[in-house]
């Protein structure tokens, strides 16, 4: 597994990019740093689409892909999918014809562009060599994480944005986790602002943490509000939790 970074960011902020990570060039997970990131040769290779939640920094490239591709001499669809609040909300608000164009229906309603499908949480779906199952996190929107198994057994889990959540981690209980991707936006002062917006602050990620079983191997920190980097990161560093850092964007995690 090999996973590009195109954004980890809770903000976008010169220098800092929306969420977006790319598994082994063809499968996306969120698309806050899509058609930014990707040249459009990239940009093709992508069949597939999952989304956590509906916040405008997780769909924003949504529109534009659609819009590049259908420009294409090649013709190209792409399967967006999420747990059936979230594709509502995206068929609703998103692709109904006021903000953008519904290219579920262009260049025709058999043709569209983007296929919208919706996921039923706790069931895997298979996609090329992955298990992918989605899994209710707590937020302040309906929203999922997504945990991702190729044949060899390893796993990583994507939490995109989340609050404490004991019901996600009883559901993927006794199920090793050899990379995890959790979010921390706020810094510790800030927990009732935190826990009202559904995140997590490094105090309450501890706690969170703390309720998997079995510990994951490695722990990726996503989504810091880029105005409180240095705080989070100072507060996180006096936790001295095993195998915890920082992700950047642009990087790439082997798994």
């Amino acid at each position: 597994m090999e996973i590009k970074v195109l954004g980890c960011s809770g903000a976008e902020f010169p220098g800092h990019r929306p969420p977006s990570f790319l598994l082994d060039g063809r499968i996306l997970f969120d698309t806050g740093s899509l058609t930014n990131q990707l040249e459009i040769k990239d940009q093709l290779r992508i069949e597939n689409i999952f989304i956590t939640h509906s916040h405008l920094d997780h769909i924003l490239g949504i529109p534009f892909i659609a819009d590049n591709l259908i420009f294409r001499k090649k013709k190209h669809r792409v399967n967006i999918l999420s747990i059936p609040p979230v594709v509502r909300v995206i068929r609703k608000s998103l692709l109904d014809g006021s903000i953008w164009p519904d290219f579920t229906v262009i260049p025709n309603t058999h043709e569209g562009i983007l296929s919208l499908i919706e996921l039923k949480a706790g069931h895997p779906i298979m996609i090329d060599d992955y298990t992918i199952t989605p899994y209710p996190v707590n937020h302040s929107v309906p929203a999922t994480g997504y945990l991702v198994e190729d044949k060899s057994g390893k796993r990583f889990f994507y939490t995109g944005d989340m609050g404490p959540s004991d019901q996600t981690w009883k559901k993927m209980e006794g199920q090793p986790i050899h990379c995890l991707l959790i979010e921390v936006s706020f810094p510790n002062r800030m927990k009732d602002v935190a826990l009202k917006t559904g995140h997590l602050t490094p105090r309450l990620v501890s706690n969170e943490l703390s309720k998997i079983n079995p510990y994951p191997k490695r722990v990726f920190i996503i989504h810091i509000k880029p105005q409180y980097s240095k705080t989070i990161q100072s507060e996180l560093q006096k936790l001295n939790l095993t195998n915890l850092r920082l992700l950047k964007d642009g990087e790439t995690i082997k798994i």
